[in-house]
């Protein structure tokens, strides 16, 4: 499964963006979706899932009330949409995937497949 993430930029502080995962000509149906992000110097670290069992969805605290994790309706597409954006939310941020996933995936080990990551910068 190739992943492809995409959506990234640059963002004033407070913006928004809205970050998508796809697997083209694959669906992510039953596919348990993680974000991660990482910022320069600093370790991969995990942002968000989506169950691919019940649906569910898992937040970092620093995320809550500030990212969305939802899949479309053709379950091709998760996407991240975040608010309120901050400059300490600096990142190349990767999304990932595990058949049949459920839970709070926040450990990347636990993850099958990978995206190449998308650039966000916020920042005045």
């Amino acid at each position: 499964v190739q992943l492809q993430a995409s959506g990234g930029g640059l963002v004033q502080p407070g913006g928004s963006l809205r970050l998508s995962c796809e697997a083209p000509g694959f669906g992510l149906k039953h596919y348990a979706i993680g974000w991660f992000r990482q910022a320069p110097g600093k370790e991969r670290e995990w942002v968000s899932c989506i169950s691919g069992t019940d649906g569910r969805r898992y937040y970092e605290d620093y995320g809550k009330g500030r990212f969305t994790i939802a899949r479309d309706n053709a379950e091709k597409t998760v996407y991240l949409q975040m608010y309120s954006l901050k400059p300490e939310d600096t990142a190349v941020y990767y999304c990932a995937a595990l058949l049949g996933g459920w839970g709070k995936l926040s450990n990347l080990n636990a993850y099958e497949y990978w995206g190449q990551g998308t650039q966000v910068t916020v920042s005045s």
